[in-house]
């Protein structure tokens, strides 16, 4: 399971904080699950699943069931996996992500970088203006994108988005990942 909960976290771009929020377990014990150095319980791999919203099977198993296949998220099946109050609230577009290689989000990003911090992960991340204007921040450079306006680039560049404007922003946030 250690392998597989870091690659499903990183790949969902969730840090041990949130994961521990979400799951009322310490950044220690998560580390050390991760690492190998403690094996969680059912209760706990249960509480996992749940934060990460996926099924516990995708914790334990290393065979990429779906892959041939196809994953289906209806619109009222969508769960939030809202970093807090402050990040941005995003939402899975599929299932079975650990078997998969492209992760699709509806990502509605907060109005503000006060406490947006950068992130970078491996893979190319591409964005799609749904609904607003936002401006992603590349550390040396800021972009503003409108409404319809789409964005491609190495997730390994430092970057965070803001919403801008009346309108919160709605994005398409699509991130390739070979990881």
């Amino acid at each position: 399971m250690s392998m597989r909960l870091k690659l499903l976290r990183k790949k969902l771009g969730v840090t041990l904080e949130t994961l521990a929020d979400k799951t009322g377990l310490t950044k220690s014990y998560l580390s050390k699950v991760e690492r190998g150095l403690n094996t969680p319980s059912i209760a706990v791999a249960l509480k996992l699943a749940k934060a990460l919203n996926v099924q516990v099977e995708e914790l334990f198993s290393e065979e990429s069931d779906g892959v041939d296949g196809y994953s289906i998220v209806r619109r009222d099946q969508r769960k939030s996996l809202s970093s807090g109050d402050d990040g941005p609230a995003y939402a899975s577009l599929a299932q079975q992500i650990g078997a998969r290689a492209l992760l699709p989000f509806i990502v509605h990003p907060p109005r503000d970088f006060s406490h947006s911090t950068f992130k970078e992960h491996l893979g190319e991340e591409f964005i799609f203006v749904h609904e607003g204007q936002v401006e992603v921040d590349f550390m040396n450079q800021r972009i503003i994108l409108e409404r319809g306006d789409a964005l491609h680039f190495n997730a390994q560049k430092p970057h965070r988005i803001r919403s801008l404007g009346e309108t919160q922003a709605e994005l398409l946030v699509v991130i390739h990942s070979d990881e």
